[in-house]
């Protein structure tokens, strides 16, 4: 019997760096229903999850001041599994850890941006 089949499931299922660097070992639950692994061809030719993250054909690699940003945006831009963006502390915390975002960083408190917006626009402020 070769020696992967004795590995159990969670070791299987374990991602690999050694495959890609910017891959996280993902909980469980994070894994279900996340996507598939392989690399694929976007809408503008460009392979994802391919571990090559320059492309000379990508809007990125020919950005000039006429490109619209939302050209890359989208999920068509980001590996469901092998993402950079995994990298930091606070992906890692969530998807490795199961640690629950800590709410309210970017916001503030004291000031109100809605004040105003429910009174008439002729109404004195």
């Amino acid at each position: 019997m070769p020696d992967h089949e004795h590995k159990n499931e969670d070791e299987m299922l374990k991602d690999d760096p050694a495959l890609d660097p910017f891959e996280i070992e993902f909980l469980p639950q994070f894994r279900e229903g996340r996507g598939n692994r392989a690399p694929f061809v976007n809408s503008h030719g460009i392979v994802i999850g391919d571990h090559e993250y320059e492309s000379p054909d990508s809007p990125l690699s020919q950005w000039s001041e006429e490109t619209d940003p939302a050209v890359m945006a989208g999920d068509e831009w980001v590996h469901p599994f092998k993402d950079v963006g995994f990298l930091t502390a606070e992906n890692r915390d969530i998807f490795e850890e199961g640690l629950q975002p800590q709410g309210g960083i970017f916001t503030h408190p004291d000031k109100n941006a809605a004040y105003g917006l429910d009174k008439p626009k002729d109404a004195p402020v």
